[in-house]
């Protein structure tokens, strides 16, 4: 059955794979979906982590300062 999405072929140790199992089944939702939501999550932290640097580096004396309204442009 052709997809559009990319498949990915996850091999996890025993404990991990118990742990996806139980969330998936207290969320009522097959493990693979649990999967898929648990690595968005992780890429969100990673995402704000990196934006987070950003903002820091602006805070800084001397860094650079962009206007309210460019902002959200």
């Amino acid at each position: 059955m052709p997809t559009t999405h990319q498949r990915i072929n996850l091999t996890v140790p025993p404990h991990l794979g118990s742990v996806l199992q139980r969330l998936a089944k207290r969320d009522n939702m097959a493990m693979a979906k649990k999967t898929l939501q648990l690595v968005e999550q992780a890429l969100e932290i990673e995402e704000d982590r990196y934006f987070d640097k950003i903002a820091m580096e602006r805070e800084k004396q001397g860094g650079r300062l962009i206007p309210h309204e460019q902002a959200w442009m």
